[in-house]
Parts: structure tokens; C-alpha cells; sequence
């Protein structure tokens, strides 16, 4: 048996949202930089046409000098030079072209990267994201609900998503667009260019001032979303309770009520996001009417030609859409942030680890519970569920289990399943002398095999269903498990049979039929140890003796353990165990549990009546 060691405090696996998002990038991070280089030569094919356009203005057309680097006079001197073109402006205009299709070229390329990495990036964060889950303790999902984890999983990620892909990718095309139109702008006029570049600090401070405002706006959007999306899933998954009751108005009124808030949420972050863009824009107006008014005034006192105006006001007009976008870039910054957050939630979120040189042990020993406590904590507030518990199940034996609600019954299954762990001083659960705590857990699921009370169907069909813990089972393996839950002939009445699907749930299917099903998709495994939690509660008392007729046949060899209200499922148990707020007030078999007089008696008495027969 392994020593046992001191559980240390689990490390965060992502310390902060950077380690996360690179992470997740693993396997598209070529795309990104590919996309990246596509779209600085996009920046740079750009910025050629206002060039070209000012050569075939001030030079071509007008008598200007011609403004071109040393290598391309060179090259126009060897054909006549710039009086060449003066009767032949095809070829400026071929330049042209040309700048245009290799700036076509590499748009489309940076798209087509773009969008390859993006969705290999969001399809590792879903993939990490449910692999993830997939290990998280039942305890974590009894703490969090399922709605607000899908929410997680899907409108986060599209938020991250979003930001790598349309943000955080064309921040390196914008510096790149900054960085080459302010150089050419220098060019034309450096005063200009210093009164068109006091824009850019301007448009980084108030999307900094805005930064903060929205990322406390959408955490709140966000968190509305979730508990909205919660309540949308308890009610389409449990549209039959609210049906029977006719709970229709008050769902849709609760309904109503969430998305009211979640709704006033988004209202008050759009109103924030408005005034954001709405003070962009303005700087926007004034600095292109400023620049315009500015470069009309220099053109017409001579200090700038035709063709420096047009190219000047051509690249302002450039710079303003990368600046904007840095601006955008932090904003955005701050949805993605809480995102990144409630991600890097459920990746830190410690999983299931079994105990250095856990054990696959055989499991048909003796099943012990040993001086077992336990209690739940929620929200603060601890409540104890099991006192002092300790009894023996003997191997190939079958143990009823009989208590009220409450009383701690399906919480003694679940921590011989591990779905709880038993802490120190809490006692010990042994499978053949061996702690479970020792054993591997996916080695201790494989064994055990579980009916809930509330079973759980899958919108497949029924083989599906019942072959989904021994896929390899084949058809006589399948219609034995069938016959002794006695669902093959409610099987066999079904036009597709065993093809017959089921729907959400099983919401096909009756009560009864689904906890049949489930009996079945647990024997059809045969596993050393089977447990019914309460789960015949929906069936008639005789479909419930003929059941536990062939379960006697069919389980011949496995530890049986049966929780169960009704005292006639359990009256033929080897020993049978009553429990009561927690503590094991009765422990022996039928006869001895009715000849004690206690509560087993009493409740013996009220199912069976005077008369013995079963109530």
C-alpha cells in the first residue's frame, strides 16, 4: 500500500491571463505570425499609391523634381527619364496596378491566415476547455452551474477569440501602418505631421479612461448572461415538472425578470461603448478638418504642390483608422480581459489526481466502512451529513439501505464511487483491505457500478444507451441485460426497437422505463460491485419483484448494495442497514429488524398494513 503524503496546496497551472492565451495559441501561432508579415506588406503596398500619385502629379504632369530613391532615377534616367512619360502615363498607371494587386494579394492572404489560426485557436481553448471539465471533482459542479459554464465555454471564448483574431493580430499591422505613414508624412511637411500625430495620444488617454468602465460593465453583462442561460437550461431540461404543475407563467415571468437585468446590463455597457466611439469620431472630425484646412492653406501659399496635398491628406486619412484601431484594441482589451478570467477559472480549477502509486487492487474483496464522518460546505456554511458511520458489506453479499430523506444515504454510494473525498480524521472506506483513496479512481469507476435514482439518458437510442459502459457488448450480452432489467419487452414493442431513440434526457421514455434502461446500461457491464440508489422507485411493486427476481439470478458472484424507501425491495437482503440523520440506527436482517420493534419495524408496518400486504 503506498504511504500516504500530506496534500499540498495545489500550483496554479495559468499564474496570470498571458500564460493562458499562450497556451491555448499552441498549434496556431505560425498562422498569426504568417497573417502578421501579410499584413505589414499590405501596410506597405498602402502607402505606395500616395507616392506614385505624387510623382505622376508634381512630376509627370507638372514640372516638379522627382521625388524617388536613387536606384529608380537610375533606372528611369536609362530610359529617357521623368520627360519619358510626360506623352506615356501607362506605365505610372501599370505601377499603380500593380501596387494595388500585390496589396490585394496579401489582404487576402492575411485573411485567409487570420482566420485559419483563429479557429484552430478557439478550437484548442474549447478542446483544453472540456478535456478540462471532463477531470473536475463532482464537487466543483455541484458548486457551479451548468449554464454558467456553458456560457464560459461558448460566448467567452468567442470574446477571446475575437480579440486575438481582430485585435491583438492587427496590432503589429497598425504600428507598422503608424510607424511608415508619420516617415512619409515627414517627408511632406514635418509641422503637419507633429499636429497630425498629437491625435494618436489623445485617442490612447480616453481609451484608457474608457478601459476600466468597460471591463467592469461587461463582467457584470457577462455574469447576467451566465445565471440567464441557467435558467434557460433547468427549464428546457425539466420542461416536464413545469408543464405538470403548470409553472408555465411563472418560468416565463422569472424568465422575463433575468433577461430584464441582463438586458439593462449590456443597455448600460453599450451606453459606455457609444460615448467611446462617439468622442472618437468627433476627434476624428476635427483633426481631419483641421489638417485639411491646414494643408489647403500651405498648398495655397506654395509651400506644398498638388500632389504633396494629396498625398498628405491620403495618409492622414491612413493614420486615422490604425489609431482608432489601438484605440478600439485597449477597449476591446478589457472585454477579453474578464473572459480570459473566468477561463483561467475553470483551467486552475484543481482536478481529480489520484495519490502517488495508486493501485488496481482486485475488487471483490469486502467492502468497509470505517468510523466514516462527513459534511458538505456551501456558501459558508458547514452541514454534517454522516456521524460515526461503520459496517461491513461482505463480498458476493447483498446490504440493504434504508432511511429517510436526508439521512445520508446516496452520500455513503458517493464516497464509495470517490465522487466526495474523505478527509483526514473523517475514517476510511477499504475494498479488500485496501483504502479507495489508494486506489485508482478510474480503476474503482470501471468496478463499481452505479444506478442512480435519477437516471440519466443520453438523445441517443436505447442501445446506445445501454451499451454505453461496454461498447464491445455484443447482442446476447445486450438482450440478457435488457431481460433482466424486464425492459426487453417494452423494447421489443417499440416500432425501431432497440434503434428507437430517445430524446434529451430520455424525455421519451417514462420514469419507470428509464430507470430500467439504466439498470441495463449497469449490468451489461457485470461489474464486482453494484449499487441501486433508490433506483425501482419508479416502478410498480410487481415490475419491482420481477426485477429483483432476476437480479438474484444475474448478479450471482457480485457485492449487491440496494438504498431503497421500500422495505419489500429490501426484505431479502443478507443484512440491512436503516439510517437516521446520518448514524446507523439499525443494523441486521429482515427478521431481526422486525422483531427489534424499532423504526425499520414501524415503517415495515406502515407499507404492508395490518393485513401484511404491501400499501
Amino acid at each position: 500500500m503506498p504511504e500516504r503524503t500530506q496534500q499540498q496546496p495545489a500550483m496554479q497551472r495559468f499564474p496570470n491571463d498571458l500564460s493562458l492565451v499562450r497556451f491555448f495559441l499552441r498549434g496556431s501561432v505560425g498562422y498569426f505570425v504568417m497573417s502578421m508579415i501579410s499584413a505589414c506588406l499590405v501596410s506597405f503596398f498602402d502607402m505606395l499609391s500616395p507616392r506614385i500619385v505624387t510623382f505622376a502629379v508634381d512630376s509627370v504632369i507638372g514640372s516638379g523634381p522627382a521625388d524617388l530613391p536613387s536606384w529608380l532615377l537610375r533606372l528611369l534616367e536609362a530610359r529617357g527619364g521623368v520627360a519619358a512619360l510626360e506623352g506615356h502615363l501607362w506605365p505610372v498607371t501599370l505601377a499603380l496596378v500593380l501596387t494595388a494587386l500585390l496589396g490585394a494579394v496579401f489582404r487576402y492572404l492575411f485573411r485567409l491566415l487570420n482566420a485559419a489560426g483563429s479557429e484552430r485557436f478557439v478550437k484548442c481553448m474549447r478542446d483544453s476547455l472540456y478535456a478540462h471539465i471532463q477531470k473536475l471533482p463532482y464537487k466543483w459542479h455541484g458548486e457551479n452551474s451548468t449554464g454558467d459554464i456553458i456560457q464560459r465555454c461558448t460566448s467567452d471564448v468567442e470574446s477571446i477569440k475575437v480579440f486575438v483574431s481582430e485585435q491583438l493580430t492587427n496590432l503589429v499591422r497598425v504600428i507598422v501602418l503608424i510607424v511608415l505613414a508619420v516617415a512619409f508624412m515627414l517627408r511632406i511637411h514635418p509641422f503637419m505631421t507633429l499636429l497630425s500625430s498629437l491625435f494618436i495620444p489623445v485617442v490612447v488617454g480616453y481609451s484608457l479612461f474608457f478601459h476600466s468602465r468597460i471591463g467592469s460593465a461587461f463582467e457584470k453583462a457577462d455574469t447576467e448572461e451566465g445565471r440567464l442561460s441557467a435558467i434557460a437550461q433547468e427549464n428546457l431540461t425539466g420542461v416536464r415538472v413545469v408543464r405538470a404543475f403548470g409553472r408555465e407563467d411563472f418560468e416565463r415571468e422569472r424568465f422575463h425578470v433575468q433577461n430584464e437585468h441582463y438586458t439593462g446590463y449590456w443597455i448600460h455597457l453599450m451606453k459606455i461603448l457609444t460615448l467611446n466611439w462617439v468622442t472618437g469620431d468627433v476627434m476624428t472630425g476635427l483633426q481631419t478638418l483641421l489638417v485639411t484646412v491646414l494643408c489647403t492653406y500651405y498648398c495655397v501659399k506654395g509651400e506644398l504642390t498638388a500632389g504633396q496635398f494629396i498625398a498628405f491628406v491620403s495618409y492622414n486619412a491612413m493614420l486615422i483608422w490604425p489609431v482608432r484601431s489601438l484605440g478600439r484594441a485597449i477597449a476591446e482589451l478589457s472585454k477579453a480581459g474578464i473572459s480570459i478570467e473566468r477561463l483561467r477559472a475553470i483551467m486552475n480549477a484543481e482536478p481529480e489526481a489520484d495519490r502517488p502509486g495508486a493501485l488496481t487492487p482486485p475488487m471483490d474483496g469486502d467492502i468497509v466502512f470505517d468510523h466514516v464522518s462527513f459534511s458538505y460546505e456551501r456558501d459558508g456554511i458547514r452541514t454534517q451529513v454522516l456521524s460515526d458511520v461503520s459496517f461491513a458489506v461482505p463480498a458476493g453479499s447483498t446490504v440493504g439501505i434504508l432511511g429517510a430523506t436526508g439521512s445520508g444515504k446516496s452520500t455513503l454510494l458517493y464516497l464509495l464511487e470517490r465522487f466526495y473525498e474523505l478527509g483526514p480524521g473523517q475514517g476510511r472506506i477499504t475494498i479488500g483491505g485496501v483504502d479507495i483513496a489508494d486506489i485508482r479512481a478510474s480503476w474503482l469507476r470501471d468496478h463499481i457500478g452505479m444506478v442512480q435514482q435519477e437516471p440519466f439518458l443520453f438523445s441517443r437510442s436505447l442501445e446506445d444507451n445501454i451499451r454505453i459502459s461496454a461498447e464491445d457488448a455484443d447482442e446476447e450480452a445486450l438482450a440478457a441485460a435488457s431481460r433482466t432489467a424486464d425492459l426487453e419487452e417494452t423494447i421489443l414493442r417499440f416500432p425501431q426497437g432497440y434503434r428507437t431513440f430517445v430524446g434529451e434526457r430520455g424525455v421519451t421514455l417514462s420514469g419507470g422505463q428509464k430507470q430500467r434502461a439504466a439498470i441495463a446500461q449497469m449490468l451489461i457491464r457485470r461489474p464486482p460491485v453494484m449499487i441501486f440508489d433508490d433506483s425501482l422507485s419508479a416502478v410498480d411493486a410487481e415490475t419491482d419483484a420481477r426485477i429483483r427476481a432476476r437480479l438474484g439470478e444475474y448478479t450471482g458472484g457480485s457485492t449487491v448494495i440496494i438504498v431503497s424507501h421500500r422495505i419489500s425491495t429490501l426484505m431479502h437482503a443478507d443484512r440491512i442497514i436503516v439510517l437516521e440523520n446520518g448514524r446507523i440506527r439499525e443494523n441486521g436482517t429482515h427478521e431481526e429488524l422486525l422483531a427489534l420493534g424499532g423504526l425499520y419495524s414501524r415503517v415495515y408496518d406502515l407499507q404492508f398494513g395490518a393485513e401484511g400486504g404491501e400499501v
